[in-house]
């Protein structure tokens, strides 16, 4: 598939004509991932489909769950995570700016809304995003999240002296702290995939003060 064909299938979701679910499908099926389709729809200005807000009634009101694999996670430290155990396992601690659903849609988790070209967190050059930050997020200990954790984050992976699986996503980009809960991201070269870095299995943080 072309780039004029993928333009025309974008164009047809934002006209309405075809539906986001079908576009994602179709996106896949030409061999582009999840995540880099629903990129497409992100940054041509087709909004996320709604979500259902779940919320339970208490605190570990669904009781227990028990996950059955074929082999258990042998670290916890998502930045040295190899395979879908070690990630289950740095899941269960630790989380990212934004995760991706089962429909392309990027959802919010430690930040405080997507970025986007209307919000002026997408630079139109492709060089630079800006993440707007939860300010109600605390680590497990009670320290606050906040920007220089993101910081910290993105210098740890990116240290070859740490030799982290993550290093890929992170030794291309650096990372700028505009206050506490604010951030950008710059890249070295015009990165029209920017949802990767701080997104999903390859964006989930650790504590820096510990």
């Amino acid at each position: 598939m072309d780039d004029d064909a993928i333009r025309r299938q974008v164009e047809a979701v934002a006209a309405g004509r075809n539906s986001r679910r079908s576009f994602i499908r179709t996106m896949v099926a030409a061999g582009l991932t999840l995540p880099m389709a629903g990129t497409l729809l992100l940054n041509a200005g087709v909004a996320s489909a709604a979500t259902r807000d779940y919320r339970p009634k208490k605190r570990g009101g669904g009781g227990m769950l028990k996950l059955l694999m074929w082999q258990g996670p042998t670290l916890l430290n998502p930045h040295f995570a190899i395979g879908t155990k070690d990630v289950y396992g740095a899941r269960l601690f630790y989380q990212s700016l934004a995760e991706w659903d089962i429909d392309g849609n990027l959802i919010p988790i430690l930040a405080a809304e997507l970025p986007t070209r209307q919000n002026g967190g997408l630079a139109p050059d492709g060089l630079s995003v800006v993440w707007n930050l939860r300010s109600d997020v605390k680590w497990h200990d009670g320290t606050p999240f906040s920007a220089d954790d993101v910081v910290f984050n993105q210098e740890y992976a990116a240290d070859p002296a740490a030799a982290t699986v993550t290093i890929g996503v992170y030794e291309k980009l650096r990372v700028e702290k505009l206050g506490p809960h604010k951030v950008r991201l710059r890249f070295a070269q015009p990165t029209p995939y920017w949802a990767e870095a701080f997104v999903g299995t390859r964006g989930l943080m650790i504590p820096r003060h510990l």
